[in-house]
């Protein structure tokens, strides 16, 4: 048996110490490799992947502009949109990444490389 909790009850007069429920055991590792192995790494990547045409759209309106104050305004929008948007996933990577250490959640390192 796993122990889960931080201190087991003893009793007055009595020489057994309570602990916690039998078989009680957190899904770490199951809930881990089910999460992090294929969603995690696909959304990242698909998110990257959107990330990049983003930018490939900013840059030709950029460049298709032709002076025209209209479309360069939609140009820099999207560009802005699309930095914002890879801090969104950057800072959710890095998300993912604390709550795997702190809840223990195994796997989620190497669904990265």
């Amino acid at each position: 048996m796993k122990s889960v909790f931080a201190q087991s009850l003893t009793l007055p007069g009595g020489e057994e110490a309570i602990s916690g429920p039998e078989g009680f055991e957190f899904a770490g590792e199951g809930l881990g490799q089910l999460v992090s192995q294929p969603v995690i790494k696909y959304v990242f990547a698909a998110a990257g992947i959107g990330l990049l045409l983003m930018l490939i759209r900013a840059g030709f309106s950029f460049l298709t502009s032709a002076g025209d104050t209209k479309k360069l305004e939609q140009g820099k929008q999207q560009l802005t949109f699309a930095l914002v948007g890879f801090l969104v996933i950057f800072g959710a990577y890095w998300i993912v990444q604390i709550l795997g250490k702190i809840f223990g959640i195994g796997g989620i390192e190497q669904s990265f490389q």
